[in-house]
């Protein structure tokens, strides 16, 4: 189970990411910045969860 869920983790995190990259390219600057800093969040979130 914790395989998955680390799976599942990662999966949205390149998603999230990707969106990330392709506002940029769009000039969405501040945007993109936000959903970089959505998938910083992702990523550490879970170090401060129980599994």
């Amino acid at each position: 189970m914790q395989l998955f869920t680390i799976g599942t983790l990662v999966a949205i995190t390149i998603y999230t990411c990707g969106f990330g990259v392709t506002l940029w390219k769009e000039k969405q600057k501040v945007s993109a910045l936000a959903v970089f800093f959505l998938t910083l969040a992702i990523l550490v979130l879970p170090f401060f969860t129980i599994f």
